[in-house]
């Protein structure tokens, strides 16, 4: 499994935390900053998978 899933699925997990605490909260820009990190890490999560299909 490559670093990029790993450190995407991190990233994944930390933005749907903020953008929960930010909607509980009412906080849109911290919803926002959640949002923005859960795109970036699906995108990492889909670069290291096509990593790992090339190396397969």
């Amino acid at each position: 499994m490559d670093k990029d899933r790993i450190e995407g699925s991190g990233k994944q997990a930390k933005g749907a935390v903020k953008d929960a605490a930010g909607k509980l909260t009412g906080d849109a820009k911290l919803q926002a900053e959640g949002k923005a990190d859960k795109a970036a890490g699906k995108i990492q999560n889909a670069a290291g998978g096509a990593k790992d299909a090339l190396r397969e």
